[in-house]
């Protein structure tokens, strides 16, 4: 894929880690910008396109983006802790 001004890596990604029954507990994407808090204070500025979801409600936090390798260590990093986590007493 083409860098472009949202993607300027040029990967387009989406990892998702799901219960049993479907619902997402993990995601890692740059699919959409964050929508920030506020209407219009962050006006005329680059909204952060890559950023990862901790869960279904969770609108999404930045995540920095290095390449394709860290992407997928960061990810599988946060599968163990988040299973951990579901696994606990």
């Amino acid at each position: 894929m083409a860098a472009t001004r949202h993607i300027p890596h040029g990967i387009r990604y989406s990892l998702t880690l799901h219960e049993p029954y479907g619902r997402r507990i993990l995601g890692y994407d740059n699919a959409h910008a964050i929508k920030p808090p506020g209407r219009y204070k962050f006006a005329g500025t680059r909204l952060p396109y890559d950023h990862r979801h901790r869960h279904v409600s969770d609108k999404g936090v930045p995540y920095a983006f290095r390449d394709a390798h860290q992407l997928l260590a960061d990810f599988f990093s946060e599968v163990d802790h988040v299973l951990k986590e579901v696994q606990a007493p």
